[in-house]
């Protein structure tokens, strides 16, 4: 079965101002999205699930499904926050969902066979899908993988961000350790970090045997926080957990790919320019949607 690419695209970007999982980044018009499926198309997964909020559904059917069709299935499931469990419900004044743990879970009926998570708004390289696809045409049971990208590439210049430091042991994932608030200054010699600690982007690989697990997990955090209106169930704190119950097992593939992520508004530049240069190489063709997309990538 060709594994299904989960994007996770409910999220406004409250600090980027906007809907940026569709602004343009590419030379014809692009966005990151698109060069993400893109390459997952050339790596071969053959369908995508898309979680989305409901009012932003016309958006996404006039500027997603339109441009994919004929390239790869497109299927929509909907993050909201009154989807919970049986005997859950959303506390007043709740606005926000629940986090992308949350997402996964609710796409968990358009979820049949092994998939792959993504940031809608994350630029991840084209290695990092044709190895992950790889891993999954092979994977069964408990066993997953996450792509870990080094600390220093991950970073903007325009503001602190949070990021998934993840501890591994022989190639397999121990525990995954939320640090927020990092900035360039953050990193170096004899400071914070390094640099060279693997982060999780959440670019994840499973096999449907996650969602059972997810659904444990999730239930044991609404028992806890339901009450929070901020509480958020993020999946690499629960992908963590699974992992210390022996629930799971995650493979760490490292990558060196390059990785462009528009977190604050001023990071767009930035990424426009990397694009092109990789346009240039000819990594990516000038007109993303003028040619086949059945070539694996060079």
């Amino acid at each position: 079965m060709a594994p299904t690419l989960l994007v996770l695209a409910a999220g406004m970007g409250s600090r980027y101002g906007g809907l940026k999982q569709i602004d343009p980044v590419g030379p014809s018009g692009e966005t990151v999205l698109d060069y993400a499926v893109y390459d997952a198309v050339r790596a071969g997964f053959g369908r995508a699930v898309f979680v989305i909020r409901r009012e932003f559904e016309e958006a996404f059917r006039s500027s997603v499904t339109a441009k994919y069709a004929g390239r790869i299935d497109v299927v929509f499931a909907f993050q909201s926050t009154s989807d919970l469990p049986d005997g859950f419900a959303p506390p007043g004044g709740r606005e926000k969902p629940w986090g992308t743990g949350h997402a996964v879970w609710c796409a968990r009926k358009a979820l049949k066979g092994p998939f792959a998570v993504i940031n809608a708004d994350d630029f991840y390289g084209a290695s990092s899908f044709a190895e992950l696809a790889t891993f999954l045409r092979e994977a069964r049971g408990a066993h997953c993988a996450i792509v870990g990208f080094r600390l220093a590439n991950t970073l903007s210049e325009h503001g602190a961000v949070s990021r998934g430091v993840c501890r591994e042991e022989g190639g397999r994932l121990v525990s995954i350790t939320e640090e927020r608030a990092i900035v360039a200054a953050d990193v170096g010699t004899d400071r914070r970090f390094s640099g060279n600690e693997i982060v999780s982007m959440n670019l994840w690989g499973f096999t449907p045997s996650i969602l059972d697990g997810l659904d444990i997990e999730l239930r044991t955090f609404l028992a806890a926080k339901a009450s929070d209106p901020k509480a958020e169930f993020y999946l690499p704190g629960a992908v963590s957990d699974l992992i210390s119950k022996d629930a799971a097992t995650v493979k760490v593939i490292p990558t060196d790919d390059a990785w462009f992520g528009i977190t604050y508004r001023e990071d767009k530049p930035r990424v426009v320019a990397a694009i092109r240069a990789l346009v240039a190489q000819g990594t990516y063709p000038a007109q993303l949607f003028g040619k086949s997309w059945g070539a694996p990538p060079p």
